[in-house]
């Protein structure tokens, strides 16, 4: 639920702007086409005109660690994220959405369960352990050897099958869509209308599913930090939910 504060300073922020800021967002990966969307709306109600990054929310971290410029940071994990504000970089973040897991293969695939990610010779790609949906899949996998409803090996086996360790989760969806793996973790929101026509979806039970919970926040040394500030109440404003919430995802806690 949004706040009738967060809805005043919506108001306040969007209500007009004494002159155009050019903002930079560094953004997870995932956010890539719902913020694409939500900037093109910000910048025609605002006037400013946002440009995103978008990258593994560990890669951005690290620029942002090492001086790079930006004015807003999104990040699809606390574990990416706070290190920043311990650091003073980062202003403390806002939940705005939440994500969760899917199993992706390949259509025509002969993968069509979750136990056949542990079979014999399928390849299967994650990301990174250090890329938050990476950390995820491997939480996920953890809490199936910890239920024994697939064998309390079956993080290993499925281990095994692992090809590649992407920096990011849309490469990861990339190696399904070109066919070059039998199955993959992703986010949910990552099975966009650009990829379902390639890809299919595995049931994965609610109970090994696990819950991304993304932060927001202006970057400390931000040049246009009324105007970041905008950016980040705008995200959090009905309308910005909205738009969230047509790419899939959920409603933040």
């Amino acid at each position: 639920m949004i706040r009738p504060r967060l809805l005043l300073l919506t108001a306040l922020l969007l209500g007009g702007t004494a002159s155009a800021a050019n903002l930079t967002v560094f953004a997870a990966a995932s956010l890539t086409d719902a913020f694409a969307e939500l900037g093109r709306a910000f910048d025609a109600r605002t006037g400013h005109t946002t440009t995103f990054q978008f990258a593994g929310s560990q890669a951005l971290r690290t620029q942002l660690g090492q001086g790079a410029r930006a004015d807003v940071y999104a990040s699809a994990n606390t574990a990416q994220y706070d290190p920043l504000v311990t650091g003073g970089l980062v202003a403390a973040g806002q939940p705005f959405v939440r994500n969760r897991l899917a199993i992706i293969t390949p259509r025509g695939s002969s993968v069509a369960t979750l136990a056949d990610l542990a079979r014999p010779g399928v390849k299967v790609v994650l990301a990174d352990k250090a890329v938050p949906v990476g950390d995820y899949a491997r939480r996920m996998l953890a809490a199936i050897d910890k239920s024994g409803s697939y064998g309390k090996d079956f993080s290993a086996r499925v281990t095994r099958n692992v090809v590649s360790e992407e920096p990011n989760v849309r490469q990861v969806a990339l190696k399904v869509q070109l066919g070059e793996a039998d199955a993959a973790v992703v986010y949910a929101t990552d099975v966009t209308p650009a990829l379902k026509a390639a890809v299919r979806v595995i049931a994965l039970p609610t109970r090994f599913n696990q819950s991304a919970s993304y932060p927001i926040g202006v970057v400390r040394a931000s040049n246009n930090a009324a105007a970041a500030q905008a950016f980040v109440a705008y995200v959090l404003s009905p309308e910005g939910q909205k738009i969230l919430r047509k790419w899939g995802f959920q409603a933040p806690r």
